[in-house]
């Protein structure tokens, strides 16, 4: 999951708490193959998406897979207007596929992303795209940095630097209120999705410095300037809080 994490002992990864493996397989990008029903998606109606995986070098699907954050499969949608965010968990079908009930608010284009670990191999990213029916509603995206207030708890954000360049690592501080009843979520102690203002970059991040305080550390490298929506999920007392801040990223 992190490949930049080594270990001469066994043990489990610093960030995301999953067993550390012996001579990782080489890198082999897996297919990823989207269906849903009806044929025909349509704006605030519920429909179903299904998910299968297939082995690039046989072409037949896979059917055993390795928990990611206590899941097998975590799915990211985000519409193009950037009002609608969901974290949703793909439930295992018998044929080795996956189902995901669904109900998308706006027409247009979605991008997902799919975070899943074949088994025997290493844990995949893969992108893709749906195209909904309906009004897309349009919205203007604008830098936004202000303290972000969700269920239970406030989330102010600091830079450094304080001004992004594309290419350049850039560290993260989120200062959580109240901190008291953090919990992980889902194997981290958060959860971070990036996406560019025009849906070609989606970035999937966790802690490099977090220990259930009030300040949690993410590096991020922007791949290229822009404005860039980020969703931040965290748990307290039960409760998962989804904040969000608009970065605006210069070309260095």
């Amino acid at each position: 999951m992190h490949p930049d994490v080594h270990s001469d002992k066994p043990g489990a990864c610093p960030r995301c708490g999953m067993t550390l493996v012996l001579h990782v397989p080489e890198r082999i990008e897996y297919l990823l193959e989207l269906s849903h029903s009806p044929e025909v998606l349509k704006a605030g109606a519920h429909a179903t998406l299904n998910i299968r995986v297939f082995d690039p070098q046989t072409g037949t699907p896979v059917n055993h897979f390795e928990m990611v954050h206590e899941r097998l499969m975590h799915v990211f949608l985000v519409s193009e207007n950037l009002e609608f965010f969901a974290h949703m968990h793909g439930v295992p079908q018998a044929d080795g596929s996956f189902s995901l009930p669904m109900r998308l608010p706006y027409g247009g284009t979605y991008r997902v992303l799919a975070d899943y670990y074949p088994s025997r191999s290493v844990p995949q990213l893969t992108v893709k795209t749906l195209i909904v029916a309906g009004d897309p509603k349009p919205s203007k995206l604008e830098p936004s940095l202000t303290p972000s207030k969700s269920e239970n708890l406030t989330a102010s954000l600091r830079m450094d630097p304080e001004q992004p360049f594309a290419g350049q690592e850039i560290k993260l501080f989120l200062t959580l209120d109240p901190v008291e009843g953090l919990e992980p979520y889902l194997g981290a102690w958060g959860h971070m999705l990036a996406a560019s203002e025009d849906l070609i970059d989606l970035v999937h991040l966790h802690p490099v410095i977090a220990d259930g305080g009030p300040v949690v550390q993410f590096n991020l490298i922007f791949p290229r300037p822009g404005l860039y929506r980020m969703w931040i999920q965290f748990q307290r007392q039960g409760a998962v809080n989804t904040v969000t801040f608009t970065v605006p990223v210069k070309e260095l």
